[in-house]
């Protein structure tokens, strides 16, 4: 059975298709929810870099197809919200801050 903590750790390697940056590293992973007690059902909540990206449902079919690999993951689904709207400015880590020009 994965943790939120495994979960967060195999998104890590899921780039965002347009700025090529980790989306756990970007900000964009708002939550993990993991649920059941044999088989898993794993909900993803994120979000996209702005509302019309035009790769939106191939990013969340990456998100989906990697924690499906996961042991124990029968279900996998993420949910796309813009609430609170990304900004890069408070939800990047430091490293990719410094690679956009944040800082």
């Amino acid at each position: 059975m994965p943790t939120q903590e495994q979960v967060y750790d195999a998104l890590k390697d899921v780039n965002d298709p347009e700025l090529h940056m980790g989306i756990v590293d970007l900000g964009l992973v708002y939550g993990v929810d993991v649920e059941g007690e044999k088989s898993e059902n794993v909900t993803v909540t994120m979000t996209l870099t702005s509302p019309m990206c035009p790769v939106g449902p191939m990013f969340k079919q990456m998100v989906v197809d990697k924690v499906k690999e996961m042991d124990g993951v029968a279900k996998a689904d993420v949910e796309i919200t813009f609430t609170p709207p990304w900004d890069p400015r408070t939800m990047a880590s430091d490293d990719v801050k410094v690679q956009l020009g944040i800082w």
